[in-house]
Order: C-alpha cells, then structure tokens, then sequence
C-alpha cells in the first residue's frame, strides 16, 4: 500500500476535476447538459494564430528543447507587447515563458516559500494559490477575505505581515469578475515593500474587458519591480487554452528563481509555440487591443448582459462585470446545494465554496457558451426556480 506525502494528503480535491467529473456523468447519461462551468473559451483562435500554428510546426527545427527561460524571440516579443500595452519597459531577464500561468504560480512559490512560511491568499480565489502555490510547498495559507461590500477587494490594512513571505492577487478577478485601479495596486505594493513580501499578481484576464474598462499591469506602480511578478497567459486572450504558453515579467530576482526550479522540472515550451505566440503578441499595435479581440470581448459582453439581465429579473441582485468572462451570484443558499440543483435541469455551474469558504453562497457562470444556449439555460433555472424570466 502506497501512501501519498503528507503534503498531498492536505489537498482538497481539485474543484474543477470534480466538476468535469459530474459532467461526464451527466453527458453518460443522455442529459442535454449547458456547461456554465470551468472558464474554457469556445471561440476559436485568431487566424493569425492557426497559420503561424501551421507554419512554425512544419519547421523542423522548432522539435527542439528550448531554453529554460523562454526562445529570445518570445521574449523580445513580450517586452515588446509590454512596452505597447502598459508602456512598461521590461528587459529580457525579466521574462520567463512559462507552460501556462498556472504552472508559474505554483513554481515561483516552490521557488521562494519555505515550510512554515505565510502566504496571503485571496478568499474566494483560484484554486492553485491555496493549494499548488501553498500547501504544496508546506506553506502557511492565510486568507484574505473578499466581500462583497468591498468590492471583492481584500483589506491590507487589516493584514498581519508577521512571518508572510508572499501574496497573490489577481485583477480582474477569478471567480468574482471584479476590478481595480491603480491606486488599489500602489496600495498593495506599498505593503508589500514595507512588509518585504514577494507580491505575486496574476494578470491572466487583462485583456477580457468591457465597457472602456482597461485593466493595468501592477508594474506600473512605481517601486513595483522591487517586490512584484505579473503573470500573464496567452490562453485566454488567444483562445489557446490547450497549447500551454504563458509568462511572467518583473523583478529580476524572482524571475531568476523561478527559472532555476523550473530548470530542474520542465523543459519549458515547444519552441514552435513559443514563435507562434510571438506572432500573436505582435497583432497588439499599441495598447489597444486587435479587431480581432475587439469582437470576442463584445460577444462576450453581449452574453453577459443576457445572463445578467435574466438573473435579474429572477430576483437576484446580480452585478455586471466590466471584465473576465466570469459571472458571479450570490445565490443565496450553500451553492452545494445551488449546483446541485442547476444539474438536475441540465445547466452546470460552479460552486463558489470550491473557491474558499467567502465563497459558500456564491456560484460562478461561465460565459464560454453561445448567447442561444445561455438564453436556454435561463429559461431552465427559472422554470426550477419557478420565476418568470
């Protein structure tokens, strides 16, 4: 009988394997089931990307292991995406690209994190800053709660800096939608120099945005570069969720140290996504973003309002996100409980208690659906919920 390590034995189980595992049941079962769940996009991606995708794998030589921390081709095409999107100036080492942003957040605290080292981590949040980023590494997990009265912000002038070695935050935020500004981030960067805490912030949505809204970089907070890295991933915004590419940016000796774990454990990415992502980065001709981008966002915000709207006119109170493509309710009730009962009608959410115990009354709608299908799913949580929509 094999024993997993203590470490593994402290994992919750994963939420989203849990979800797509009910799902499978559900489709086993005949069901016609609306996954309103895990935030995987199902707009395709831009035909700039699928050409160069064509091209860059019939490149013989791109079969090669690249370089630990990232092709100079990708690199320089990060800087320079950077410089155009948030005119930041960041050097080459101050990149790494990175097998997804996912796999950078857990490294970077394998990186830093010692046993018994704090880490502050947002409640509700993405799943892998309590788990991958923190018990993993036997770290200290200290909850951050965001509430709803602050805007899903967390209160850092309510936290205790003692013996916390790092912090996540992530703007626009997963699962709540929310945003900030940039006098939030000096904020937070403020506190985490006078503290002396690696500022860990996952950038993965910033270009999902709606109504003017423009997300920032934390690097464009001065004194950012001394305590801060930003992860970014090409998932989301090129819809290539599957093809692993992503990357983190900032202070040179955390990028120096993610580099070094990662040099033990991975070979990082293909080469030939790496120059495909580099094409994809180059579509940015300033910091506006690519037609292309432009009119995925306004289908996501059309979807969106149709959620929120029929929502609404369920009875909840149900606010409209400026980005992400993430809608969160609260639903008032254990959202357990709330799912559960979606499923039955064919409609799958996820329940917010999977995102930390601030998230127990909340449930998180995914807007990676067409706006026929979420019409359709709203058609079936009121008929349960015995409402006119």
């Amino acid at each position: 009988m094999f024993e997993f390590a203590d470490r593994v034995k402290r994992l919750p189980p994963y939420l989203f394997a849990e979800v797509e595992k009910v799902m499978r049941e559900k489709k086993a079962q005949g069901i016609d089931l609306i996954s309103l769940s895990i935030g995987d996009p199902d707009l395709p991606p831009p035909p700039v990307v699928v050409e160069a995708l064509k091209s860059e794998v019939a490149d013989l030589k791109n079969h090669n292991y690249s370089l630990s921390q990232g092709e100079p081709e990708f690199r320089q095409a990060v800087s320079e995406w950077c410089k155009k999107r948030f005119r930041i100036d960041v050097a080459q080492d101050e990149i790494i690209a990175l097998l997804g942003s996912k796999e950078g957040l857990a490294n970077v605290a394998r990186a830093f994190v010692n046993a018994g080292d704090h880490v502050l981590v947002p409640d509700p949040s993405y799943p892998v800053y309590n788990n991958a980023s923190t018990i993993l590494n036997d770290g200290v997990a200290v909850s951050m709660p965001l509430l709803e009265e602050n805007g899903f912000k967390p209160d850092v002038e309510a936290v205790h800096p003692e013996k916390v070695k790092m912090m996540f935050l992530n703007y626009p935020n997963n699962p709540t939608g929310a945003t900030v500004d940039k006098k939030f981030l000096k904020q937070a960067v403020e506190f985490a120099r006078e503290n002396d805490i690696i500022l860990c912030y996952d950038n993965a949505y910033s270009e999902i945005s709606f109504d003017g809204y423009k997300a920032p970089s934390i690097l464009e907070i001065d004194g950012a570069k001394d305590v801060a890295i930003e992860f970014h991933s090409l998932s989301k915004t090129f819809n290539i969720t599957g093809d692993r590419i992503a990357f983190a940016v900032g202070n040179k000796q955390l990028i120096s140290g993610l580099t070094k774990v990662k040099s033990q454990i991975d070979s990082g990415p293909s080469v030939y996504i790496q120059k495909v992502a580099a094409k994809a980065l180059s579509t940015y001709k300033n910091d506006k973003p690519p037609d292309f981008l432009k009119e995925n966002n306004k289908i996501y915000a059309e979807r969106r309002d149709v959620l929120v709207e029929r929502l609404c006119s369920m009875g909840y109170k149900c606010p409209t996100p400026k980005a992400t493509f993430y809608v969160w309710l609260n639903c008032k009730c254990s959202s357990i409980e709330f799912a559960t009962k979606l499923l039955s009608a064919g409609v799958a959410v996820t329940p917010g208690i999977g995102f930390g115990e601030h998230g127990a009354n909340y449930v998180r709608f995914s807007l990676t659906q067409p706006k026929e299908r979420i019409i359709e799913a709203s058609k079936r949580i009121a008929a349960l919920l015995s409402c006119a929509v």
